[in-house]
């Protein structure tokens, strides 16, 4: 048994975990079983397909197609870090490779999986979180795969895995490597913030967070009694007496899973004239709770990556104290995008 670890662009949102399946895209080069399965033949396809492609990424890449379409078997297991969630989804592959030609996500390259378990990022050491973020899309887990298998009853197997897997694995040109470095560099500083916000603040404090970030926008903002408070924690405006509209009512969960539809539904509920609602957490919301946001213009809902993209964008109008909980340096990193 093999550990696997696959990256999805984030605008396939849930369906690899709805519809229970993995992919990875190359959508021109058809379909993967009608090339010969050795890894020259791989490699002159993909050349051939995509002529604008560096000759230097080519084995790289070419060795991610030959791979999902000859070396994964049944049986191994798959780790998928969603971009949309940021959840960690573990599963078992359980069907053989398929061509699905026209897919509307662009990724007709797909494998059966039954997902065992999926859980918050925070959940796991940052090294492990390094190890699967790989800028290749599809790569073998070794070093932190107990970390992973151990949360969905593997434990005693994760002994021995490391040593059953093979070693093959094409060198990185310099743009994918310099690309990965950039990439991780910015992944890591999310987690680090998550972690900060998550760990280090009480949900009251928690609270008074959002607020101040909320003031480093541009609004005046209060905290709530911390009872009675119908959900609503925060309440920010424009002017600095509160009567003018619009007033944001703010709920704010110290969570790094999902929030609900429910949830969203009862913030709403307390909203009057003139008044918006605004759903602040740390991880991400469920399908429902999306579909409530796009047909409820008076709701908006900001999850963890958008909160630290907030945070970073306002880092230098932060307080003392909190510039503290998240020591942070601005650098540049090769942007190939």
């Amino acid at each position: 048994m093999r550990i696997w670890g696959i990256h999805m662009g984030a605008h396939v949102a849930s369906a690899p975990i709805e519809n229970n399946y993995v992919a990875i895209g190359w959508p021109n080069f058809g379909d993967l079983t009608a090339v010969k399965p050795n890894r020259d033949a791989f490699k002159n396809q993909l050349a051939q397909t995509y002529p604008q492609i560096n000759s230097g990424a080519i084995p790289v890449k070419a060795g991610v197609l030959f791979r999902f379409a000859n070396e994964i078997k049944e049986g191994d297991l798959v780790i998928y870090p969603s971009k949309n969630d940021r959840m960690v989804n573990v599963g078992c592959f359980d069907g053989s490779y398929q061509y699905i030609e026209g897919d509307s996500s662009g990724y007709p390259n797909q494998r059966g999986v039954k997902w065992l378990g999926s859980y918050p990022r925070d959940e796991f050491a940052q090294a492990a979180l390094n190890e699967i973020g790989s800028a290749v899309t599809l790569f073998t887990v070794r070093r932190y795969a107990q970390d992973f298998l151990e949360k969905v009853g593997f434990a005693e197997d994760a002994k021995n895995i490391a040593g059953e897997m093979d070693t093959i694995e094409e060198s990185e040109d310099d743009q994918t490597a310099t690309d990965e470095v950039s990439r991780q560099a910015e992944v890591t500083t999310h987690d680090f913030i998550i972690r900060a916000l998550k760990n280090q603040l009480s949900p009251y404090d928690f609270e008074h967070f959002v607020a101040h970030i909320m003031e480093c926008m541009g609004y005046t903002a209060r905290v709530t009694q911390a009872s009675a408070d119908g959900g609503v924690d925060v309440i920010a405006h424009k002017d600095e007496l509160g009567f003018e509209p619009p007033i944001i009512k703010v709920q704010c969960k110290q969570i790094t899973g999902k929030s609900s539809e429910p949830e969203a539904n009862q913030l709403l509920g307390t909203l009057g004239d003139g008044e918006f609602a605004l759903f602040v957490n740390l991880g991400s919301y469920s399908r429902s709770a999306r579909v409530l946001e796009r047909n409820r213009a008076k709701l908006r809902l900001i999850d963890g990556e958008q909160l630290v993209e907030i945070i970073l964008d306002n880092y230098h109008k932060l307080s003392p104290r909190y510039r503290t909980l998240m020591p942070l340096r601005q650098i540049y990193v090769p942007d190939f995008v």
